[in-house]
């Protein structure tokens, strides 16, 4: 995008204020600042400072490279591979090769047959642990380099949407006003509380509270297993972000000090469970909770046996909220501010880059134009709600499928089904855009009859998704048993004509997902052949020709 989105700005102080200078705020601002907007970005603390939401996807990792060829803004490409950010950011993160899910029972070491990794295939990007604060102080500098004016350790005390301007003012009477107000600023939004936004307990399906921290001496989960060789997954477990798994709950590990080349001792460590079954205890701490807690399960206990917390634990409540509209006149509620689920599956960053693709375009032509009406902004409200919705059904199944492996097995799936056509999704879009320069292809890959679902122009998926949650939210009520659930899921995967095949989600047996040459030739050759016809663009335009064979060869798809 060339055109500046710039308009006469009167006796505004700026065009756009942000709220909120974490990564989700910073990329937003420095994408405007690049098209000619005045920005200013506020922040109530200082960078760098402590933040969670550490572990990518190659979802995340598009959502990135669409953001840096469409607005312009090449640091962004930084993020999307381990090597260029260790070059450009520094060597404080860690490297993501799989995701790593582990069932445990108390009392019980854990069943090598209740074990899944997924380690989806990419040429070239690569997922990695982020150290926040480094990431994201690099995205704030990044901000300002392209132009924005930035009020660090600001606190807003009150706003004001009027019909013309918007302004915002710290306790000391500090004001600065604007022609639109973007809050990023996470669940305490000011703007959520001033217009009374949010929704009720009742909105959301999935319930957990979290306490997390980072430690230095955490044992990798290798280390400390009783399994055979035969057991182990292609990648060690400690290579990946690890999901410890019980009823209802689950403990996260996500080293920085994975890399040989890191310099970072840090290890990211989180405990999320349903505040139903596991009350937060009086007179407690965060630690004492976390050491007693982990207690039930003997190798996650082995785990952080002489791990030592480095930084005050932050522990919540019910984690859970959302929005009635995150979107209103000259004002919008972003990312964390407009809802929050729970950080399994490593969506928030992933969902923050999906959102500024949808709404930067739509707020540099009201800027042009001088035009707030919300109903340019409607789509994005839209995307907001259709990502928190599905995102809910989705970790809510998977919580109550914790109880029992085969349902656990089968729900995942569902999850891991997405995952490769989702990234050969943004592959052929960015293709396309690269191919005709023309931003246009962007805004048609809005065009889709389910907004925020994780493959939302696939309709055979979204039947497997709400069985799914048609069989999970059975278990949850006592009508259904678990394990009944997940046969019958698995029978919906196995027999659904949109879940791709190839790389073994139809195979209930195929513990570990490491896609191979073998494994992706398969799955080129049934989007080419046999997928329904709304999954056949994810192939690749042109077939490959076989070097000396004389004959048509099928290209092997493996996602950039």
């Amino acid at each position: 995008m060339s055109e500046t989105g710039t308009a006469p700005t009167g006796l505004h102080d700026y065009d756009v204020i942000i709220l909120g200078a974490a990564s989700a705020g910073s990329t937003l601002g420095a994408i405007l600042a690049n098209h000619g907007t005045r920005v200013l970005l506020i922040d109530a603390a200082v960078h760098p400072k402590f933040a969670v939401g550490e572990s990518t996807t190659l979802y995340t990792l598009k959502g990135y490279r669409q953001l840096a060829e469409r607005y312009g803004i090449p640091e962004l490409e930084y993020l999307t591979s381990y090597e260029s950010g260790l070059e450009n950011i520094g060597p404080t993160s860690g490297v993501k090769k799989h995701f790593g899910f582990m069932l445990h029972k108390e009392g019980e070491e854990p069943d090598p047959l209740e074990v899944n990794q997924f380690s989806p295939p990419s040429k070239a990007l690569q997922t990695g642990h982020l150290f926040r604060q480094d990431t994201d102080a690099f995205l704030f500098h990044t901000a300002i380099k392209y132009g924005c004016s930035v009020r660090q350790g600001f606190r807003v005390a009150d706003i004001e949407l009027g019909e013309d301007e918007v302004a915002v003012s710290d306790a000391r009477g500090e004001r600065f006003t604007a022609r639109y107000l973007v809050d990023g600023s996470g669940f305490r939004s000011p703007v959520a509380d001033k217009l009374g936004l949010r929704e009720g307990p009742d909105a959301l399906k999935h319930h957990s509270r979290s306490m997390f921290t980072h430690m230095i001496g955490v044992k990798p989960t290798d280390d400390v297993l009783r399994m055979e060789p035969e057991d182990l997954p292609p990648i060690p477990w400690v290579e990946g972000t690890m999901h410890h798994m019980f009823e209802r709950g689950w403990i996260w590990s996500i080293p920085f000090n994975n890399e040989p080349r890191s310099k970072n001792p840090l290890v990211s460590v989180g405990l999320t469970f349903d505040e139903r079954l596991y009350p937060k205890p009086e007179g407690v701490t965060p630690e004492e909770e976390f050491r007693q807690f982990i207690k039930r399960f003997p190798a996650v206990e082995r785990i952080f046996a002489d791990a030592v917390t480095v930084r005050p634990w932050t522990s919540t409540g019910r984690l859970q909220y959302t929005s009635k509209e995150t979107v209103g006149h000259r004002w919008c509620l972003m990312s964390h501010a407009a809802g929050f689920l729970d950080p399994l599956y490593s969506r928030g960053l992933t969902n923050t880059t999906e959102l500024i693709n949808a709404f930067a375009w739509r707020l540099l032509d009201a800027l042009r134009e001088d035009d707030f009406d919300v109903a340019r902004f409607r789509y994005v409200d839209t995307l907001q709600k259709g990502l928190i919705k599905y995102n809910d059904a989705l970790v809510n199944a998977s919580f109550i499928g914790f109880s029992d492996y085969e349902l656990w097995n089968a729900v995942y799936r569902v999850w891991a089904a997405a995952e490769v056509p989702i990234n050969l999704r943004f592959d052929r879009y960015i293709e396309r855009y690269r191919a005709t320069g023309d931003d246009q292809v962007f805004k048609d890959m809005e065009d889709v009859e389910f907004p925020g679902l994780l493959l939302p122009d696939q309709p055979e998926y979204k039947a497997v998704f709400d069985e799914m949650v048609v069989l999970c939210d059975a278990v949850d009520r006592g009508e259904l048993p678990a394990a009944v659930a997940g046969r019958k899921l698995m029978a919906a995967i196995e027999a659904s004509p949109g879940i791709m095949r190839g790389i073994g989600v139809e195979d209930r047996n195929r513990r570990f997902m490491f896609p191979g040459i073998p494994e992706l030739k398969a799955m080129s050759a049934w989007l080419l052949d046999e997928a329904p016809e709304e999954m056949r663009y994810l192939a690749p335009t042109e077939p490959a020709v076989g070097a000396g064979t004389g004959t048509a060869v099928r290209e092997v798809i493996i996602p950039e």
